[in-house]
């Protein structure tokens, strides 16, 4: 199996990048792992915020609206009971709810190698000797993207992240930078072109391939 690469000045190479049958060439025949991992993703970055008063928190409603007894009505304690109008909100969100969902590393791995085989097979993944830029513009990403033809919602993978990476991309609609350790099923899917640098593919071969490498304890905190 192969991939098209390019220089890192966006020339397209002579010699394609050759890709692990064990990560881009699993089989694929039940999607239910990718949409649980994808699921996932999205549940652990939901943010359970929204919050609603109760009728303890609503202000006022201290005194009694009326009498007890003798006025033909309902009998009401406060006037910010839920079934009146202005009043507290009952089964509504408290803002202490976990909305996280837990999955296997050997799954989610398994669901990115699935992703990552979908991606093959659509002709999604381009290979780049090297992305860096020295001065951090981000005028040069976009010509080497157009260069190499890569339009719609671009995935880069790199090994490694520093500011000028950051710097060259940060403002770029339909751009995203992952480094290949923090890879994710819902950046995959979500992708029309995966451009993968040869560091970061020798570290998902090696993370997710048959026989899988340590990651380093720089490479895990997130260091350049």
């Amino acid at each position: 199996m192969s991939a098209a690469t390019f220089t890192s000045t966006g020339t397209k190479s002579a010699t394609p990048a050759k890709l692990d049958k064990k990560v881009f060439a699993v089989d694929v025949k039940n999607h239910e792992l990718l949409k649980t991992a994808y699921l996932a993703y999205l549940a652990n970055a939901r943010v359970g915020a929204p919050a609603v008063k109760t009728r303890g928190l609503v202000r006022g409603g201290g005194v009694k609206p009326w009498r007890q007894k003798g006025t033909g009505r309902a009998r009401v304690g406060s006037s910010r009971t839920p079934l009146w109008r202005g009043g507290g909100i009952i089964f509504g969100p408290t803002g202490l709810e976990n909305h996280t969902k837990k999955i296997s590393t050997s799954s989610k791995r398994t669901a990115l190698r699935q992703a990552l085989t979908l991606a093959e097979k659509a002709g999604k993944i381009n290979v780049i000797e090297k992305f860096n830029s020295k001065d951090g513009k981000v005028s040069a990403t976009v010509k080497l993207l157009e260069k190499m033809g890569l339009l719609g919602k671009t995935l880069i993978v790199v090994n490694e992240w520093n500011d000028l990476v950051d710097r060259a991309t940060r403002n770029i609609p339909n751009l995203s930078v992952k480094r290949a350790n923090y890879l994710s099923v819902y950046d995959i899917l979500n992708a029309d072109h995966l451009l993968i640098t040869n560091a970061a593919l020798e570290t998902i071969n090696g993370w997710l391939g048959s026989s899988p490498a340590k990651v380093s304890k720089e490479s895990s905190e997130g260091k350049a």
